[in-house]
């Protein structure tokens, strides 16, 4: 006993300190939980935002908006770093939550953000299964002979069954080994770098003529006649969703500390790198699009070679086509596109799987017993994969009907996931210092202001997806994301008042250190 002491893991050690048993196996590296985040982020995320976005305010409001993001983006990282070190472990976020708002607030807190970020992170799986299919059907169309050519172009009801289809690979998938993840993670990583560093420099390279410096960096238009949108400053704020959006997803690293080796050094360095990394690709892929654009009107065209449903399709499209006249080429590059979303998923899955599981280990979901079963052999906590799954699919039934579907599921996912992070940085702005115990990575007196404007910047994040994003506001066009998350956040709200405050009292310790003997939480229920 004592020997295993000696050799404990710097992360598993404060794990045990903060009252829990080491259950998951503690094998990933820097690189892979890396890889895990990096494969989160995803370098093409903004594929299908894109072309609305250069539409509201033209491109150097798209290309400024995504530094002016970045550097709001470091402040969330820095505190969530500071944060991470301290307390390494799955349930992270709404973790975190509880301890740093202290034995009075700290049940409330905890609920809070650990049901912001369940509806976060389960329709971050709907939006990536969204433009994993939206890919597909572009690569399916070109490959086929084009819009304009007889291609095959899917229906509605053949997209559904195409976006169900990727969401069941991904929960099949994610019920393997975490080592076998891992390893798909690891070509995720070298799909990103490699097929986002191709699109990046090539795409300009081969388009037939580029777009001037200045009419990318400097040319401003608002598109009220297709937008419906004449406000200047509402025209620039949704054509900076695009960053908002891309920009989040860094606290993976975070929900697999208690899986990765030296968690509270490794947790945060991941963090920060991933934003880095992202950061610099990201402006580079949008940078790569926009140069590379030949007719701005023709990209918006229901006539063209793309349906008019994907903007970066055609501008990938027109490059190709224009300089050899065929469309292999556009082919390779959104089969690339595609790839990066179908491994994006396939970690949005993993992550979502783990808060589920973590959430379910402190009774805080209806059912806990069943979604925080792990399966004994692999290790892994498959009824929270496949309740995940389920939750999906159900998601993109209402795609059969509307368009709109995709907004409302992409801004629910970003509110959910980004407003998690509200909860533990606005406690640790908030709590005495002397109650906080600092991990290797420590702000010190620097906190309050970065945790201040990180919270701030949040906040703004959280409403900007409420916006409706197009007018005048009908049925079709409406912004779901609202009432939806209203529906969802009342009765979470409500259970807490009738019930459950009287029994959830944040996470449950399943380790007793005093006596040596492991104890397991008894269900509330």
């Amino acid at each position: 006993m004592t020997q295993y002491v000696l050799e404990m893991d710097s992360g598993e050690k404060r794990l045990n300190e903060l009252g829990y048993k080491q259950e998951l196996r503690r094998e990933m590296t820097l690189f892979k939980t890396l890889a895990i985040t990096f494969s989160c982020m995803s370098v093409f995320t903004g594929t299908p935002l894109y072309g609305q976005s250069l539409r509201y305010a033209g491109p150097a409001t798209l290309i400024w908006g995504w530094l002016v993001v970045t550097f709001f983006t470091w402040f969330v990282g820095i505190a969530m770093a500071e944060i991470c070190s301290s307390f390494p472990t799955t349930g992270s976020l709404y973790f975190w939550a509880a301890h740093l708002a202290g034995p009075s607030w700290g049940p409330f807190a905890s609920w809070c953000c650990a049901w912001l970020e369940i509806i976060g992170l389960t329709t971050a799986i709907g939006a990536q299964a969204y433009s994993a299919t939206q890919a597909f059907q572009m690569f399916i169309l070109i490959a086929t002979g084009t819009n304009k050519g007889g291609g095959y172009f899917a229906s509605r009801s053949v997209f559904v069954c195409m976006y169900m289809g990727i969401t069941l690979i991904w929960a099949v998938l994610n019920t393997f080994a975490l080592q076998f993840i891992a390893l798909l993670n690891i070509i995720s990583i070298w799909w990103q770098v490699i097929g986002g560093l191709l699109v990046i420099i090539m795409l300009p390279l081969v388009a037939p003529s580029t777009q001037t410096a200045s009419s990318v960096f400097t040319h401003f238009e608002t598109s009220p006649e297709s937008t419906g949108i004449s406000s200047v400053p509402y025209a620039v704020v949704l054509s900076v969703l695009l960053s908002n959006y891309c920009l989040y997803g860094y606290d993976a690293a975070a929900h697999l500390t208690e899986e990765t080796k030296g968690a509270d050094k490794t947790g945060p360095v991941a963090i920060l790198s991933s934003i880095g990394i992202i950061s610099v690709f990201g402006w580079a892929y949008y940078l790569a699009l926009t140069f590379s654009i030949q007719d701005l009107d023709y990209l918006y065209s229901a006539d063209n070679e793309t349906a008019g449903v994907l903007v970066p399709a055609q501008i990938i499209y027109d490059a190709f086509h224009g300089r050899y006249h065929n469309s292999t080429g556009a082919v390779i590059f959104l089969f690339i596109i595609w790839g990066s979303f179908f491994f994006c998923g396939l970690s949005v899955t993993t992550t979502a799987a783990r808060v589920v599981y973590a959430v379910s280990r402190d009774g805080c979901m209806p059912f806990s017993p069943v979604w925080r079963k792990v399966n004994p052999r692999n290790k892994v906590p498959t009824n929270a994969v496949w309740l995940c799954a389920a939750i999906t699919m159900l998601l993109g039934l209402p795609i059969l009907k509307m368009d709109i579907v995709f907004i409302a599921i992409l801004s629910i996912s970003t509110i959910g996931w980004v407003g998690g992070y509200a909860v533990p940085i606005f406690a640790r702005l908030v709590m005495a210092e002397e109650n906080f115990k600092p991990g290797p990575y420590y702000l010190g007196r620097a906190r309050r202001p970065v945790c201040l404007v990180a919270f701030l910047w949040i906040c703004y994040t959280c409403s900007v997806f409420l916006l409706p994003t197009s007018y005048p506001i009908r049925w079709k066009t409406f912004n779901y994301a609202p009432v939806a998350l209203g529906v969802v956040l009342t009765l979470v709200m409500v259970w807490w008042a009738l019930d459950a405050r009287k029994w959830y009292k944040g996470p449950v310790r399943n380790i007793d250190v005093q006596n040596g003997n492991n104890q397991h939480p008894q269900s509330h229920h």
